[in-house]
């Protein structure tokens, strides 16, 4: 399974680079950004499995910014987590009720973090691959690794499969080749980028069989898309 990408939401940069450098030790994929406008061209342009977001932004509220990404059909299922100092009753109830998934209140441990981090992951990539996602006449059961098409099997390899999978829990996303490196075979993987373009081929020719050879789109200069019809 690809590392977690996390986009970190927090002006105070030395809570930042605090929080980046603990997670990226511990294997997990980082953007910071410091606004919420930034938050909101981040999320728009790149997919992320959890968000951190700080309760005091520039340029609008963290709670503000949570309701935002529920709103946003691309992004709403995104695991989110609060960063606050506020103590109340009232205002942890305001972050939970804008649609974050929990918080932490500040000054917080780096591994009480982690542990809120994997337990809420647990539980959403756990619905990710426990279904069967369908887009057009291409179907991909995540759990069984099965895909098929007009009552055809589609035989694909192990990677074959991640990349697939990859882009059907995505779809309309461009990615480009980097970025399907870091999420399909993993942050720090050393392979060339044309190795993309070869698996991208391969799947191709393998969807070729249901006549499906179109499924996965070339976007010239930026990279591959999974269009949802």
């Amino acid at each position: 399974m690809p590392n977690p990408n996390i986009l970190i939401v927090e002006d105070e940069f030395a809570i930042a680079d605090m929080l980046s450098i603990s997670l990226k030790q511990a294997g997990y994929l980082t953007t910071h950004v410091s606004t919420a406008h930034a938050a909101r061209q981040a999320i728009q342009a790149h997919f992320f499995d959890l968000a951190l977001v700080d309760w005091m932004l520039p340029g609008g509220s963290g709670l503000a910014l949570v309701e935002h990404i529920r709103g946003h059909e691309k992004a709403r299922d995104m695991a989110i987590i609060m960063l606050t100092a506020r103590t109340s009753e009232d205002d942890i109830s305001k972050g939970l009720d804008s649609g974050a998934d929990d918080y932490v209140l500040k000054p917080f441990s780096p591994k009480e973090l982690q542990s809120r981090i994997r337990a809420l992951l647990r539980r959403t990539v756990k619905s990710d691959i426990d279904q069967i996602l369908t887009i057009g006449k291409l179907s991909i059961d995540t759990a069984s690794h099965r895909v098929w098409a007009h009552d055809k099997t589609v035989n694909l390899n192990h990677t074959e499969f991640k990349l697939l999978r990859h882009f059907m829990m995505n779809p309309d996303r461009v990615f480009s080749r980097s970025q399907l490196l870091d999420s399909v075979w993993g942050h720090g993987t050393y392979i060339e980028e044309r190795t993309v373009d070869v698996h991208v081929l391969r799947l191709r020719k393998a969807l070729r069989a249901v006549g499906l050879e179109e499924t996965v789109e070339t976007v010239r200069g930026a990279g591959y898309r999974l269009p949802n019809p």
